[in-house]
């Protein structure tokens, strides 16, 4: 009987995103980039529960992958600010999708819990 699931190579599309994206704090840290312009400080005043040096290396991955600059951006900004690039504005689609779903869940628990 054949097998229904197809094997996952290196080059697959899914793998390939969840490798840039994936992780604990990934996408959490360009939520907050989407927001507007940050600098490390502000990471850590928003996620409290990271690390420093797991903030360093994941704003670092972030970078190395394009989906990050780091720089200054305009007059008031300062060196160390952090702004998406497109690549990283081409991740916004699955912040939202991943909102959606997040809410809709809490939603329905919370809806099953009351009843």
């Amino acid at each position: 009987m054949p097998s229904t699931c197809t094997p996952i190579t290196p080059r697959c599309p899914v793998r390939t995103a969840l490798d840039l994206l994936g992780g604990k704090w990934r996408l959490l840290l360009l939520q907050q980039i989407a927001l507007g312009q940050c600098r490390y400080g502000q990471f850590r005043r928003a996620l409290p529960d990271i690390s420093e040096k797991v903030l360093a290396q994941e704003l670092r991955n972030l970078t190395e992958a394009g989906l990050v600059v780091r720089g200054a951006f305009g007059e008031t900004a300062a060196r160390g600010d952090y702004a998406l690039t497109e690549g990283g504005r081409q991740a916004l689609p699955v912040l939202e999708a991943l909102l959606r779903f997040g809410l809709g869940y809490t939603t329905a628990l919370q809806t099953a819990g009351s009843q």
